[in-house]
């Protein structure tokens, strides 16, 4: 969702319930470099709550992982928590781009949630349907006005020019995605409260979905089936994960239930992709975040849907020092959107 036209340097500020993280790099799509990077740990009450206290807290987070990234610029790219943001794809008719630019001011109202006047909207048309020909695709993205100006208000209070905001989804995809695949991919990121879920064929998003089930989601239930703390059950899904042959599989049968409404939710997405698009072929799953920490957890999701899976790496396409893949090392699967708001373009 561009606000403005892009400024020269900048850098991404991706505002997580569990971390800040910062990235600038250099080049474009052909060779991207990295030049700076910044994380900093947050407190998941601090970035959930919504009193002064809590937002003076999240400032100064913010500030600690630009000023660790070493990041001179003030302009910068942030990105929107999916839920908190709209995404579809609509076909309308094929038509030059000056009449559909007159054209979808008055398509909008019959597809975002909320009135016109009441969101920030943005779009980019996808070339022809798929289904088709004498329609082309369009996605679609919306967020509340109160949200984003509210977000706009707090990032410029501390001193930096918003160039563009963007779903975090699609920011996703920019890093994720190897270029050129001829078939359709699935993406899924677990975050601590949920999962972004995008489908793709031709570079471009075609579904985009958001599951309410995340890291705490299973967190929640080894606790209350184990009789243990959060604490300590977090670390048994991190450690541990799914593997049956780790105290005696009691994680993997603690989680389970939940796990099985997750996938099915998973097969539910690719079963309306594949109806919408019988014709394409989805050729495999990229997992990120937690998904591609949590041991096991692709194992068991690829043997429910039948999908070859993969992690997926945010700096595939970034090159970066021996220094920097140390620093990374160990947190690097986090950075699919901060990485993917710093490969937007800058014309």
């Amino acid at each position: 969702m561009k606000l403005l036209k892009g400024v020269g340097d900048f850098f991404a500020l991706d505002v997580g319930t569990t971390a800040v993280r910062v990235v600038q790099l250099s080049g474009d799509a052909d060779k991207w470099s990295l030049l700076h990077v910044g994380y900093a740990p947050i407190d998941i009450k601090t970035a959930s709550a919504n009193s002064a206290e809590s937002t003076q807290k999240l400032g100064e987070v913010i500030m600690t992982a630009v000023g660790q990234s070493g990041v001179r610029t003030k302009n910068i790219a942030i990105g929107i928590p999916s839920q908190k943001a709209f995404t579809t794809v609509i076909e309308l008719p094929l038509m030059p781009e000056n009449e559909l630019k007159g054209t979808i001011k008055y398509q909008i109202d019959r597809y975002i949630p909320m009135t016109i006047d009441e969101a920030k909207v943005d779009w980019v048309s996808l070339g022809k349907s798929m289904r088709d020909p004498s329609q082309q695709e369009i996605l679609l993205t919306s967020t509340a006005n109160s949200y984003a100006e509210e977000r706009l208000d707090f990032i410029e209070g501390l001193g930096f020019n918003v160039i563009a905001i963007e779903p975090d989804p699609i920011a996703m995809v920019r890093s994720l995605l190897p270029p050129g695949l001829a078939d359709a991919r699935l993406m899924l990121d677990v975050g601590e409260f949920s999962t972004d879920l995008v489908m793709t064929y031709n570079d471009a998003p075609r579904l985009v979905r958001t599951i309410p089930t995340g890291v705490h989601t299973l967190v929640k239930a080894a606790a209350q089936n184990l009789n243990v703390q959060e604490d300590q059950a977090r670390q048994f899904i991190l450690k541990f994960g799914l593997a049956q042959d780790r105290l005696e599989g009691q994680v993997y049968k603690a989680v389970e239930g939940v796990l099985e409404n997750f996938v099915s939710e998973i097969e539910k997405s690719i079963k309306f992709f594949q109806t919408r698009y019988p014709e394409t072929s989805v050729g495999g799953m990229l997992l990120s975040g937690y998904a591609s920490t949590i041991p096991q957890l692709g194992d068991y999701i690829g043997g429910k849907s039948s999908l070859a899976i993969q992690p997926a790496n945010p700096w595939a396409k970034v090159s970066m020092s021996s220094g920097s893949q140390q620093q990374l090392a160990n947190i690097s699967s986090e950075f699919a959107v901060a990485v993917g708001l710093a490969q937007r373009s800058k014309d």
